[in-house]
């Protein structure tokens, strides 16, 4: 059955159409319409002069649902999760896990690999190798120095889910970078001390992004510009950004925007309020923190990121909703999803003037 999207604002990632409508079938998108041509007996789901855009997708995130991952290591916990996201308008994400031991790395990766779910793209490892001199949250006693190995069991593991790893290039061999590349993982530098050079050598051996850029990382000095210099110098790496205003300033977050472009995206960086385990998590208003008071997660979604991205950082709504879509599914070499185009999977999301979702659809699916 043909089911025709219409009467909304329709951002497609491409452009933004007036009285146009997506024209669904099955899980994909056959045809984006004049609503002049839709048919007289079609069947109609009418937004209301909303805004119509395309599924969001977070490549950094921890838990929702009220489940912390890496402390709710079940099958339940990583369902309740992805459909807590996608009522909330991310119809794609990548679960993410702070540096940990690997023996927990290696089950959720089996979890991950064992129970697929439509919205579930893979998984994330922020760790464990990383520059324990940046850590932040993450619990020192589990960053490690990289093996191969040790890398070698987590990709035989991941038999594919692994899709990104965040180290410190300054610490890492550069033929293991090489090795995770070469089996389909994308390196995101973070965590790092890295100076300029070290940042750059690291980006020419393929490291391709940069994590949550100023967090955790070597500060934008004068006399060595580190890693978010590297960043800004490069032409093709790509940068996460935490738009909570807590995580990074707003006015640092549209400096970086205008000097990165298209090369900045949105992520949540989003933890869930936990009180057992090595992560523990406690709740503060808009955001979260450890037990000791360091800052961890974000209290985002990706729809807010985009809101405040509009609200406080002079972003136009169309290119914050690219940066919370598009350009996640770009560096994930995803080339259905992420736009709103014909013969691209049907996930979309509806939402009002006051950023508040009303309808998502999943595989074609109305959730």
């Amino acid at each position: 059955m043909v089911k025709i999207v219409t009467n909304g604002l329709l951002y497609t990632g491409e452009e933004v159409l007036t009285h146009h409508a997506v024209v669904i079938q099955k899980d994909q998108i056959i045809d984006i319409i004049p609503e002049y041509e839709i048919p007289a007996n079609a069947e109609l789901i009418d937004c209301k002069g909303s805004f119509i855009v395309p599924g969001f997708i977070d490549l950094q995130i921890y838990g929702a649902g009220g489940y912390l991952f890496s402390g709710n290591l079940t099958a339940e916990a990583l369902k309740a999760i992805a459909d807590d996201l996608v009522k909330k308008g991310t119809t794609g994400f990548v679960i993410t896990l702070a540096t940990n031991s690997i023996d927990v790395f290696l089950e959720a990766i089996r979890l991950v690999r064992d129970n697929p779910h439509p919205a579930l793209l893979g998984i994330h490892l922020e760790g464990p190798y990383i520059n324990p001199a940046k850590r932040g949250a993450h619990i020192e006693q589990y960053i490690k120095v990289p093996q191969r190995k040790e890398i070698e069991a987590l990709l035989k593991e991941a038999a594919g889910v692994l899709k990104i790893m965040t180290l410190a290039p300054e610490v890492t061999d550069p033929v293991l970078i090489k090795l995770l590349i070469d089996n389909g993982v994308i390196v995101s530098a973070g965590h790092s001390i890295a100076t300029f050079q070290q940042a750059t050598d690291g980006f020419a051996q393929g490291i391709s992004c940069t994590t949550h850029l100023f967090n955790a990382m070597s500060p934008f000095h004068h006399r060595d510009t580190g890693l978010p210099g590297a960043t800004f110098q490069s032409k093709t790496v790509m940068a996460s950004m935490v738009a909570d205003g807590i995580h990074i300033d707003y006015q640092a977050l549209m400096i970086s925007k205008k000097l990165l472009q298209e090369r900045m995206f949105l992520i949540t960086d989003a933890v869930e309020e936990c009180h057992e385990g090595p992560y523990q998590h406690m709740k503060q208003g808009d955001h979260f923190t450890m037990p000791d008071g360091t800052l961890s997660g974000s209290a985002l979604t990706l729809l807010k990121a985009v809101e405040n991205c509009v609200n406080h950082a002079d972003i136009p709504l169309d290119e914050a909703l690219r940066m919370a879509s598009t350009y996640p599914a770009q560096i994930l070499n995803k080339t259905d999803v992420g736009k709103i185009k014909i013969g691209y999977k049907a996930d979309l999301v509806v939402f009002n003037s006051e950023y508040q979702v009303e309808k998502v659809w999943l595989n074609g699916l109305i959730q």
